[in-house]
């Protein structure tokens, strides 16, 4: 029985591991049914040439019983084995193998081309008694054993309807010549096994049914094997989050480093600040070597202070700065104008423009 915490659906990991594990949507019946119709289509195809070639064993066996010589009775046996052989390869063989390429096929069209050795590996469990008796009283059991039952009962039910209905049909055959009385027989029998094989097809289509749903009932997961699996795929979300905290710190670190190499930190009093470098020989344009928000900002400012770079105040411009300029890169041209009026009101202050 699945466990009732049990109530999510299977994750496709889920799904994955269980293939490897050889747990797989699978109905026997759906084989049986297919191999059914495909060795009935051949004889019906082949009935004619089958008949023909037991006709001719027959006549053979027929022949032999009134030639065969007492000194020759070994080489006899010898060629109506071979005879029979023979005449069984030309009547069943092609129904044997039919009935075997269609299995396989079905099988593999259900499982996918799946090939696991898990499922062949020793399973000591299995030997354990009291586990044994839980499989044999287990829901699944009960309703395997049910339909079994209902596909006996359904056989049953249709041969003594069908029997029923032409019993009398059967006594006129004495009337008639034996190909006729044959072709009849022939018939209603075949009349018979299309109404068995329409109702095994419909309870092939129900257990199908059925092996899906009890499948789909058994990989279910519980709301907390969707988090721990969640954990193992993507990882611990607290541990992520150390991880992306400490390297946040140390790009951080790596940028307040850039600060003392800045001409200029342009600030708005306590929300925003960015550290600017300008150097015409290797430069095109202004670039950021450091950007902050609130406490980030006043340590940017301050260790510019520390380092004696130039702080200045500009309410529009830091904002600017900070929301279209990323580390490392160029200011925008659009603010170029702007930045080089701070510029060059400093080289002015500090006397390096002429």
């Amino acid at each position: 029985m699945a466990d009732s915490s049990k109530t999510e659906k299977a994750t496709p990991k889920k799904r994955r591991d269980e293939r490897k594990k050889g747990n797989i949507f699978f109905s026997n019946d759906a084989v049986s049914v297919a191999v059914l119709l495909a060795s009935f289509a051949v004889i019906r195809v082949m009935g004619p040439g089958a008949v023909e070639q037991m006709e001719a064993f027959l006549r053979y066996c027929m022949a032999l019983a009134t030639d065969v010589e007492t000194e020759s009775l070994t080489g006899t046996l010898n060629g109506l084995l071979m005879q029979f052989l023979l005449t069984f390869a030309k009547t069943a063989g092609p129904i044997l193998a039919v009935a075997v390429v269609v299995g396989i096929a079905v099988t593999l069209f259900q499982t996918k081309m799946l090939l696991s050795g898990e499922s062949l590996k020793p399973k000591w469990d299995r030997l354990n008694p009291i586990q044994g008796m839980r499989r044999l009283f287990s829901l699944r059991s009960v309703i395997e054993a049910l339909k079994g039952l209902l596909k006996i009962g359904v056989l049953l039910l249709l041969m003594y309807q069908f029997i029923d209905g032409v019993v009398d049909l059967f006594t006129k055959n004495f009337y008639t010549d034996l190909t006729s009385a044959a072709a009849h027989i022939f018939s209603t029998a075949f009349q018979m096994v299309m109404e068995i094989m329409v109702a095994y097809i419909v309870l092939a289509g129900a257990d199908i049914f059925y092996q899906w749903w009890d499948y789909e009932r058994q990989i279910r997961m519980s709301k907390q094997e969707i988090k721990e699996e969640f954990k193992q795929m993507e990882g611990d979300p607290q541990v992520k989050g150390k991880i992306k905290e400490a390297q946040r710190k140390m790009a951080q670190s790596r940028m307040m480093q850039q600060v003392p190499k800045a001409d200029v930190v342009i600030r708005n009093p306590t929300h925003f600040a960015v550290a600017l470098r300008y150097r015409p020989d290797q430069d095109a344009a202004p670039v950021v070597l450091a950007k902050g928000q609130d406490e980030l900002a006043l340590r940017i400012v301050h260790k510019a202070e520390e380092s004696h770079v130039a702080v200045v105040e500009n309410v529009p411009l830091a904002r600017a700065l900070y929301a279209t300029t990323e580390l490392n890169r160029p200011i925008p041209p659009e603010l170029y104008n702007a930045v080089a009026e701070v510029l060059v009101y400093l080289y002015r202050m500090d006397g390096k423009l002429k």
